[in-house]
């Protein structure tokens, strides 16, 4: 299984705004990573890997061996790392939270490497993502050992060049 690094485009922020691409411009500052589409949905913003991988499964779309491997690897993430809407199920609410997004801590390790399979799934149904780094990623509505979920300042990577 390839590594998540190479399976996404990179971006990264420095908590300035400034964010870059992949050719060369790394923030080893960075202590967020979040991996989401590089389409925006209905709602507006651009959704993470698993909301992207959840829609196929819900769809059909998947076969049974990206099935298997979909519901194995959600069940090991609800097993091992808290659930943001268990502990607060007001942490998403559009009208409270619009626009909130999960980013993993990047020291979450283990929760950042199973990310792979999902990328590699993602990509077997042509579903384009990238790789996000940021040391300040937005207003924090939620912290755990291994995430938090945002406000964004604005959307990382889309911001008009200049």
């Amino acid at each position: 299984m390839r590594g998540a690094r190479s399976m996404c485009r990179r971006l990264v922020s420095a908590g300035t705004g400034d964010h870059r691409s992949d050719e060369g411009y790394f923030v080893d500052e960075a202590s967020y990573v979040r991996f989401q589409g590089t389409e925006r949905h209905e709602r507006g913003h651009f959704p993470g890997v698993f909301v992207l991988a959840n829609e196929l499964a819900a769809q059909g779309r998947l076969t049974d061996e990206q099935y298997r491997f979909w519901r194995a690897s959600n069940d090991w993430y609800d097993a091992n790392y808290p659930n943001p809407t268990h502990v607060d199920p007001r942490v998403y609410d559009r009208e409270l939270h619009p626009g909130a997004v999960a980013w993993f801590k990047k020291s979450a390790d283990d929760l950042i490497g199973r990310v792979a399979g999902y990328l590699e799934l993602l990509a077997a149904h042509g579903v384009e993502c990238r790789r996000l780094e940021s040391a300040d990623p937005g207003r924090v509505v939620y912290e755990d050992a291994y995430q938090i979920v945002v406000m964004p300042s604005e959307e990382p990577g889309h911001r008009p060049p200049g």
